[in-house]
C-alpha cells in the first residue's frame, strides 16, 4: 500500500507571502496533508506586499511557468487572472456550499470558479484598553475622536516618560495596502467609492478631499513619519512593542499580540474603525484564496490540495493558530474558535458588510486604477500637493484609463 503511494506521489509547489505566522502555520497544514497524500509540497516565499506579489503572478503566468502549481490570490484578483487559472467549478461542487455565497461569487468570473477561499479578512481598530482606561477615554467613534483621543494619551504618556508612544499606525506605504485604508477613511466620510458599481468615477469630490486632508495632519503628530512606509507588519511592529494607542490592522495582528511573549498580552481590545462626522465605519474586504495554474504539471493533485487546504478541519486549525476569519460559515460557531479567538464570532458581521474595493467593476483595469489612486494618496498625506489637485488629476487619469468602458 505504502509503496503504490510512494510510486503515484507528486511534487508540488504553492506560492504564498502570508504574513505574520501565516507561512508557519501553512507549513504545518501541508504537513498533515503529505502525511495523508504521500506527495510533497514546497512553499515559495514571497515579500507580504499585494502589489508585488500580483506582479510576480502575472509574470509567471505570462511565461507558462509551471514552476508553481497553487497560487495563494488576493479576493480582488480573479477577474485579472481567471484565463490563466484551473476551473474548479466541477471538482469542488461538493464543498462550496460549506462557503460563504458571496465569497465564493466573487472567486467567479464568467461562470468559472477559479479559486477557492481559505480565508477572509476585515480590518479592525486595536486599541490599548488599558491605556484609555487610565485616562477615562472612550473608544474613539469618528476619525476626529481617534485624533483626540490619540494626541491626548500619547502627550500624557509622553510627559511621564514614555517618549516612544504613538497615537496611532497604519499602512501609509505606496501600495494596495494604502487602497484599503485610504477607501475606509473617503467613504466612511461620504466620499464614495472611487468607481461607483455602474462605472462612474467619483473620487473628485470635497468630502473625498476633507478626508484625505485630515490623515496629512496626522503624519508627524498622532501617526510616526515614518508610517508612510508601513505596510501591516511594520505597523504590528510598532503597536505590538507597546508604542502605539492605536492601530489598524487585518484579524491575523489579534492572534499574534495575545501570543504568550507578546508585550501586550491582554493590554488591547478591537472595535470597528472610525467614521467621518456625519458617516458611517468601513471596513474594506479582504481575503485570500487558492488557485491552481493551468501551466501545472499536476492539475488534479494540485486541486486535491486546494480542497485539503480550504477544507473545515484546516480552516478551523488556521484560525486557532492566526486569528483568520474563516469562509466556511459554521466555524462562526465554533465553541474552541470563540473560546480561543474570540475577534472571530465578533467580527462576522463586519465582515459580511464589508465594502469591496472596485475590482469587479474596473476588471482587468484594477491594478492599474488601484496604483493611480494609492499614489494620490500617497503624494496627498506626505504633503506632495494638495487634496483637491491630487483628487482632480486623479479623476482625469481615471477616465482616461476607462476609455469608452471598463
Amino acid at each position: 500500500m505504502l509503496g503504490a503511494v510512494q510510486a503515484h506521489a507528486v511534487e508540488l509547489s504553492i506560492v504564498s507571502g502570508d504574513t505574520g505566522n501565516g507561512i508557519k502555520v501553512l507549513r504545518e497544514i501541508l504537513d498533515r496533508y503529505e502525511k495523508k497524500s504521500g506527495n510533497k509540497v514546497d512553499i515559495v516565499v514571497i515579500p507580504p506586499s499585494t502589489t508585488d506579489q500580483f506582479g510576480q503572478y502575472r509574470l509567471w503566468l505570462a511565461a507558462g511557468s509551471s514552476d508553481i502549481d497553487v497560487y495563494q490570490t488576493d479576493v480582488i484578483w480573479a477577474p485579472q487572472l481567471a484565463s490563466q487559472l484551473v476551473d474548479l467549478t466541477e471538482a469542488t461542487k461538493d464543498v462550496v456550499g460549506e462557503h460563504f455565497t458571496s465569497i465564493i461569487q466573487s472567486q467567479t468570473v464568467n461562470g468559472r470558479l477559479v479559486a477557492l477561499p481559505i480565508f477572509t479578512d476585515a480590518p479592525a481598530l486595536y486599541y490599548r484598553k488599558d491605556l484609555l482606561d487610565k485616562y477615562h477615554a472612550k473608544v474613539p467613534a469618528t476619525w476626529k475622536e481617534l485624533h483626540d483621543t490619540a494626541r491626548l494619551v500619547m502627550d500624557k504618556e509622553r510627559a511621564a516618560g514614555n517618549r516612544d508612544l504613538w497615537g496611532y499606525v497604519f499602512q501609509g506605504n505606496a501600495y494596495e495596502g494604502l487602497t484599503c485604508n485610504a477607501l475606509e477613511w473617503v467613504m466612511s466620510n461620504g466620499g464614495g467609492g472611487i468607481i461607483e458599481p455602474d462605472g462612474e468615477i467619483s473620487i473628485d469630490n470635497p468630502k473625498a478631499a476633507a478626508a484625505l486632508d485630515l490623515v496629512k495632519g496626522w503624519i508627524g503628530t498622532i501617526a510616526p513619519p515614518g508610517v508612510l512606509a508601513y505596510q501591516e507588519e511594520e505597523a504590528r511592529g510598532v503597536w505590538q512593542t507597546g508604542n502605539a494607542v492605536f492601530m489598524r490592522n487585518w484579524p491575523y495582528a489579534y492572534a499574534l499580540g495575545n501570543s504568550e511573549n507578546s508585550p501586550i498580552k491582554g493590554k488591547f481590545d478591537v472595535a470597528p474603525l472610525p467614521a467621518g462626522e456625519g458617516g458611517r465605519p468601513v471596513a474594506t474586504l479582504g481575503g485570500w484564496n487558492l488557485a491552481v495554474s493551468k501551466y501545472s504539471k499536476h492539475p488534479n493533485a494540485a486541486i486535491d490540495l486546494v480542497k485539503f487546504i480550504a477544507s473545515r478541519e484546516m480552516q478551523k486549525h488556521r484560525t486557532l493558530k492566526t486569528s483568520n476569519l474563516p469562509t466556511i460559515a459554521a466555524l462562526y460557531d465554533d465553541p474552541d474558535i470563540a473560546r480561543q479567538q474570540p475577534i472571530v464570532p465578533r467580527w462576522k458581521e463586519i465582515f459580511l458588510n464589508a465594502q469591496p474595493r472596485p475590482s469587479a467593476t474596473a476588471r482587468i483595469k484594477y491594478n492599474e486604477a488601484s496604483s493611480q489612486f494609492w499614489t494620490a494618496v500617497h503624494n496627498t498625506i506626505s504633503g506632495n500637493g494638495t487634496a483637491a489637485d491630487n483628487l482632480a488629476e486623479l479623476e482625469a487619469r481615471l477616465t482616461r484609463l476607462k476609455g469608452k468602458g471598463w
